[in-house]
């Protein structure tokens, strides 16, 4: 049996699947989420590439909101062999730290097992939140690859 964890008691908190997600929320997701922790990758593809990644039958987008607002989002990939990987997930600056981000990785699991898993499996870097790896840790990954890769980070100053 899976664990599973009770949506945290904060109000109006939902969780719902856009199929498919459109571009233009999705760019907002990545935006509202990536952007702190340096996601660049998404904002490469053209948006013809996006749209047809996001009606692919194997992609499944979900989205968390708190009192009707976006706080957050993941996204899973089911590749041919049962695997399906967590491709991107986090919460927006003012969902942090409010206890969403245990609740949301396992609904994200729970969703990866649905999608028929026969293993589930995300990446995580040290530009990544701090509570990240915990929280991962804590719903039962184990840490299978690491990798050293030496990335320049775009910084905005604020003239």
């Amino acid at each position: 049996m899976r664990p599973s964890l009770r949506r945290p008691a904060l109000g109006d908190v939902h969780l719902e699947r856009r199929s498919p997600c459109t571009v233009a929320e999705y760019r907002a997701l990545y935006r509202l989420v990536g952007e702190q922790w340096h996601w660049r990758d998404r904002d490469r593809w053209p948006d013809a590439q996006l749209a047809a990644w996001l009606a692919r039958d194997d992609v499944a987008v979900w989205v968390l909101t708190l009192a009707d607002e976006p706080a957050g989002y993941f996204e899973l990939h089911r590749h041919a062999g049962g695997d399906v990987e967590i491709v991107y997930f986090g919460l927006a600056q003012h969902a942090i730290g409010r206890g969403l981000g245990a609740w949301m990785l396992a609904r994200a699991v729970d969703e990866a097992w649905t999608m028929g898993a026969t293993w589930v499996g995300l990446n995580t870097c040290t530009l990544d939140g701090p509570a990240a790896l915990p929280n991962y840790l804590t719903r039962g990954f184990v840490p299978y690859r690491t990798e050293e890769v030496v990335q320049e980070v775009e910084t905005h100053s604020s003239e």
